[in-house]
C-alpha cells in the first residue's frame, strides 16, 4: 500500500459571514481523516460530519479486504471457484478500476493484492530477491482475469489464490462519496481529507478558494507552491520514506504490478482531478509508469493535472498547470 503525504491545507477561519468552518479529525479505514464543513453553528456542523463518518464507515464495510465479512473478502475467498453476488456499487467501482488499468497499460491494477510480499521496506531486507522470485510474485496479478457480470451482479476472479484490494483507491472513493452526500444535505462548502486524498467543494467562509500547499519531500519544511482547489480533488503520493538500496540503486515501496519490480526515479506525485478516486489511482500509476510516460499520459487526459518531484529534487509538471512559486 502506498504511503500518502499529508498535504498542508491552508484555509482561513475568519468569520466574514454567519457561517464558519468546523473541522473534526478521526481515524477511519485505518487512516487519518480530516472532515471540514462550513455551517451556521457547531450543532449543525456536527450532524453533517456524523453523516459523512457513517458513509465512510459503510464504504469500508463494503470494500475492506481485512474484514472477513466484507463482499470483497467473499470475492477473494472464491477466487478460481465461483462468481460471487455483490452490490452493484462494488461492481461499478471494480469496473472503473479496470478502466483505469486499461488507461494506464496495467500500471494500476486492483489485483495487486495477489502479489507475494517478497520486498520488505522495514529495514529487514539484506539481499535483493532473485529474478525468479520477482517473476513468480506477480503470476496471479492481472486485471484481465477479473470477470464482471453486471446483469447478474457477480464478480469472479479466474485464478485460485487471486485477490483484489482497494488500498490505492478506497480512501479516494470514500472521500468522493462523503462529499456527494454532504452536498445533497445542503452543505455549501467543505473538505474531505483522507490522509492526503483531498476533496473540496464550495469556498471558504470569506469567499476565497480553498488552497493546498505543495511541499518538496526532500525539504518538508518548505512550501514551493500554493494552489487553489475549486470543486475538485488533489492527491499527493510519496515514497521517499520506504525504500531499499541494492547495488547503488534505490528501490521504493510502490511496485509495478506487471513486473514485480519497485518503481524508481520519482519520490512524489501530486494529481489534480475532478474526483479523488481517479486522482488516487493516477498518482500510483505515474510512479509506476515513470516521469516521461506518466506525464505524457496525464497530458492526454481532460481536466487532469500533475506535479512530479523526481529523486534528484527536480519539479516537473503537466502542460496546463501553472505553478506560482512562493
Amino acid at each position: 500500500m502506498k504511503h500518502l503525504i499529508t498535504l498542508l491545507l491552508i484555509f482561513s477561519l475568519i468569520d466574514c459571514t454567519a457561517q464558519q468552518s468546523y473541522k473534526r479529525t478521526l481515524k477511519l479505514m485505518g487512516s487519518r481523516f480530516d472532515i471540514t464543513v462550513v455551517a451556521n453553528d457547531s450543532i449543525q456542523a456536527n450532524k453533517h460530519i456524523d453523516k459523512a463518518v457513517a458513509e465512510i464507515s459503510r464504504i469500508e464495510t463494503l470494500i475492506s479486504s481485512w474484514d472477513d465479512n466484507s463482499q470483497t473478502s467473499e470475492i477473494n475467498r472464491n477466487a478460481g471457484v465461483k462468481p460471487v453476488k455483490v452490490d452493484i456499487e462494488l461492481i461499478e467501482l471494480i469496473e472503473r478500476a479496470i478502466g483505469i488499468s486499461k488507461l494506464t497499460d496495467g500500471a494500476f491494477d486492483i489485483s495487486y493484492a495477489s502479489m507475494d510480499r517478497i520486498w520488505k521496506f522495514d529495514g529487514s531486507m539484506t539481499v535483493m530477491p532473485s529474478e525468479e522470485e520477482i517473476t513468480t510474485s506477480v503470476e496471479k496479478v492481472g486485471y484481465q482475469n477479473i470477470v464482471l457480470d453486471k446483469k447478474n451482479r457477480t464478480v469472479f476472479l479466474k485464478l485460485k489464490g487471486m485477490k483484489i484490494g482497494f488500498g490505492a483507491i478506497g480512501k479516494g472513493y470514500a472521500a468522493d462519496k462523503a462529499k456527494t452526500l454532504l452536498i445533497s444535505e445542503g452543505v455549501p462548502s467543505g473538505i474531505i481529507n483522507a490522509s492526503g486524498d483531498m476533496n473540496t467543494w464550495g469556498k471558504q467562509p470569506n469567499n476565497d478558494d480553498w488552497k493546498v500547499a505543495i511541499t518538496n519531500p526532500m525539504d518538508k519544511n518548505k512550501v514551493f507552491a500554493l494552489l487553489p482547489i475549486t470543486n475538485g480533488a488533489v492527491v499527493t503520493s510519496g515514497n521517499y520514506e520506504k525504500y531499499v538500496n541494492f547495488n547503488g540503486k534505490r528501490y521504493t515501496h510502490i511496485i509495478d504490478p506487471r513486473t514485480g519490480y519497485p518503481s524508481t526515479g520519482i519520490i512524489s506525485v501530486t494529481v489534480f482531478a475532478p474526483k479523488a478516486e481517479l486522482a488516487d489511482a493516477l498518482a500510483t500509476s505515474v510512479f509506476v509508469m515513470g516521469k516521461e510516460a506518466g506525464l505524457d499520459r496525464i497530458n492526454q487526459l481532460p481536466k487532469i493535472e500533475c506535479i512530479i518531484i523526481d529523486d534528484t529534487g527536480n519539479i516537473l509538471k503537466s502542460k496546463n498547470i501553472e505553478i506560482n512559486k512562493l
